[in-house]
């Protein structure tokens, strides 16, 4: 007899990240994976959410709260109906050698989250991994986001369904009593090298395409820059705007250690992030700088 091994190229990587979507709308994605053996493959796609196992894996204690910073378990929020929020066909079936077969992903999230992921395993002849991808989307229940930084909340959502805010609310802006979401912005300034730079970082607003919200077309932002966030060495670049439909904008900030800043303690200064869109939304950004020694 002769031995062959079985092979296959994915055109996606490690992660498909969905994007952004309306929470209730649906977006789908492409990729292909292609037979570089000599032999027919037989394959299935199996998600961690559709596991036999999943029950007793979710028994675990979460890893944030662990002293291990290893994440093991990829399964995110999901959907409060019990369909799947994400989605592949064909789920089975066989690939002739040379040949390639096209796969979609659907995600179609029922309420607003970011934190959706599932991990799809590509599996030959029933049993052998030949590739693990990390899917993952977000959605929103307003065509509005802020990407960047280190968001302050944990991921993992309670079980638990929050009522919204009431339609009233959300005509006069907003609840004035709901806290501000907080995102942390870290600028680690290298200290020691013959030329030294300014530390960046940068946040990205972006507004969501759907048909959704026709009366507003735009995203307005601004972030304000207060005397206290330039007299400890922050500068804000393009803090104001617009943001039209399925487009991103980056918000640039730069840190230069101001001369009585203590090398040891780390700077703290907070602005706020105001977008205005079909409601008006208030993001909390705390900006800290370091002084890092160059290695």
């Amino acid at each position: 007899g002769h031995g062959v091994m079985p092979s296959v190229v994915c055109s996606a990587g490690e992660v498909l990240n969905m994007g952004y979507v309306i929470a209730r709308e649906k977006v789908t994605s492409m990729f292909q994976i292609q037979n570089t053996s000599t032999l027919t493959l037989r394959y299935s796609m199996q998600l961690d959410s559709l596991s036999s196992t999943r029950d007793k894996d979710q028994q675990r204690i979460p890893f944030f709260i662990t002293s291990s910073l290893q994440r093991t378990e990829f399964v995110g929020t999901q959907n409060y109906n019990g369909l799947s929020v994400l989605s592949i066909f064909p789920t089975e079936g066989e690939i002739v050698a040379g040949k390639s077969q096209d796969f979609t992903v659907t995600f179609s999230p029922d309420h607003e989250s970011l934190y959706y992921s599932d991990c799809l395993k590509v599996v030959l002849f029933g049993k052998e991994i030949a590739h693990v991808i990390r899917l993952k989307g977000a959605a929103r229940e307003h065509p509005m986001f802020v990407k960047g930084g280190v968001p302050l909340d944990v991921p993992i959502e309670s079980l638990a369904v929050t009522s919204p805010p009431s339609p009233q609310g959300a005509r006069n802006g907003g609840n004035p009593q709901e806290p501000a979401k907080s995102i942390l912005l870290v600028l680690e300034y290298i200290e020691g090298e013959s030329s030294s730079v300014p530390a960046r970082a940068e946040l990205k607003v972006g507004s969501i395409q759907t048909a959704q919200f026709a009366s507003k077309k735009s995203v307005e932002f601004s972030l304000e820059s207060p005397p206290q966030l330039q007299q400890k060495g922050f500068t804000i670049e393009a803090g104001k705007g617009a943001v039209e439909r399925g487009q991103v904008k980056c918000i640039g900030v730069s840190w230069v250690p101001p001369a009585d800043l203590h090398p040891d303690d780390p700077l703290l200064v907070t602005a706020l992030l105001t977008l205005k869109g079909d409601i008006k939304e208030t993001y909390r950004i705390i900006f800290m700088g370091k002084v890092v020694s160059a290695e």
